[in-house]
C-alpha cells in the first residue's frame, strides 16, 4: 500500500512538473503569430493597418482558412474574405523564395472549396474573389522592410511574358522595420517585441528558460499581457517548438547554400545566383579585398573563393 502511495505521489509530481515546464509537442504545427491573429479583432486590426481601412466590425471578415494539410504537411496560416477580395496571410521565420508556388497550391484549394457546388460547365461566368498574398517575415537573414517574389521566377527557360503569374508581398515584422505599420497595429508591434525578447534571452540561457523569461518580462511590461496570461503554457510550448524549428531550418539553408557554392548545382543555388556570386567575388577582389573577407561576405569557404577567382 505504501508503495502504491509513493508511486501516486511521484506521478503527481511529474504531472506538476510537466504543467510547470511545458515542452513543445513535435507534432504541433501552430505558431504564436497564428494564435494571435486567429482572433478576429486582431486580424481586422492587422488588415486595417495594411490597407489603410477603418473597419470596426470583426464580422466583416469571412474566415476561410484551410485547416487541413494539403501539400507536404503545409497548411495555410490565415485566409479571409473582405469586400469580395481573398487574402492569404502567411508567417515565416526563415526566408523562403518558394512562397509563390506554395500560395498557388493554397489558392487553388481555396477556390476549389469556394466553387464546390457550382457548375464550371455553365454558360454563366462564375465569379471568384480576387486574391492577395502577404507574408509576414520575422527571420534574421533578410533586412529589407518589404520585397516581392513572383511565381515566374521559378519557371525554367521562360520565353516572353509568363502565361501564369502570382505575386507575393513580404513584410519584415522585426523590431525597427515597417514602423508605420507597427504603429497602426498594436498587436503586431507587441508580437515583434515578444520575438525580440525571446531571441535576446536565448543568447544567454537555455531555450525553455529563455522563453519563460521573455513571457514574464512581457507580462510585466504590458506587452501582449492579456494574451500571455490566458495562454501562457501553450505560448511557451509553441515558442520552444518554433525556435527549434527556426534553428533547424537555418542549418538546412546554410547547408544548401554551401552545397550550391561547392558544386554549382541548382539544388543549392540556381545558375543565375551562382554566376552573380562569382561576379561579386571578382569585383571585391579587384577592390583589393582579401579572399578570407570575400568568403565572409558571401558566406562560403575561402577555398571556394580561390576556385572562383582562378576561373
Amino acid at each position: 500500500m505504501a508503495k502504491r502511495k509513493n508511486h501516486e505521489t511521484v506521478t503527481t509530481k511529474k504531472k506538476q512538473m510537466i504543467r510547470k515546464n511545458p515542452r513543445a509537442n513535435k507534432k504541433y504545427k501552430d505558431t504564436v503569430f497564428r494564435m494571435l491573429f486567429s482572433d478576429r479583432e486582431n486580424l481586422l486590426s492587422l488588415y486595417n493597418a495594411i490597407n489603410g481601412t477603418t473597419y470596426e466590425n470583426p464580422e466583416t471578415l469571412e474566415i476561410v482558412t484551410l485547416e487541413n494539410a494539403i501539400y507536404m504537411g503545409m497548411k495555410n496560416d490565415l485566409a479571409f474574405i473582405v469586400d469580395t477580395n481573398l487574402f492569404l496571410y502567411e508567417h515565416q521565420s526563415t526566408y523562403n523564395p518558394n512562397m509563390p508556388l506554395r500560395d498557388l497550391l493554397y489558392i487553388s484549394s481555396e477556390y476549389q472549396k469556394l466553387v464546390d457546388h457550382r457548375s464550371l460547365y455553365s454558360s454563366t461566368l462564375q465569379k471568384i474573389p480576387a486574391p492577395n498574398f502577404i507574408v509576414f517575415y520575422n527571420g534574421t537573414r533578410k533586412k529589407e522592410d518589404r520585397w516581392e517574389n513572383l511565381l515566374s521566377e521559378a519557371f525554367e527557360h521562360l520565353d516572353g511574358k509568363p502565361n501564369l503569374e502570382l505575386r507575393v508581398v513580404t513584410l519584415n515584422i522585426n523590431e525597427d522595420h515597417n514602423r508605420d505599420l507597427m504603429e497602426q497595429c498594436k498587436i503586431l508591434r507587441e508580437y515583434a517585441q515578444y520575438v525580440a525578447k525571446v531571441r535576446n534571452y536565448t543568447e544567454k540561457m537555455k531555450l525553455d528558460i529563455a522563453v519563460e523569461c521573455a513571457v514574464e518580462e512581457c507580462i510585466r511590461e504590458g506587452i501582449l499581457e492579456e494574451f500571455l496570461r490566458k495562454n501562457r503554457a501553450e505560448v511557451v510550448a509553441v515558442s520552444i517548438f518554433e525556435y527549434n524549428k527556426e534553428k533547424e531550418e537555418k542549418k538546412l539553408r546554410e547547408a544548401e547554400y554551401e552545397a550550391g557554392y561547392d558544386s554549382g548545382r541548382q539544388d543549392g543555388l540556381t545558375e543565375g545566383e551562382l554566376r552573380k556570386a562569382k561576379e561579386t567575388a571578382t569585383e571585391l577582389a579587384k577592390l583589393g579585398m582579401a579572399k578570407a573577407q570575400i568568403a565572409d561576405v558571401l558566406k562560403t569557404k575561402e577555398a571556394v573563393i580561390s576556385q572562383w577567382l582562378e576561373e
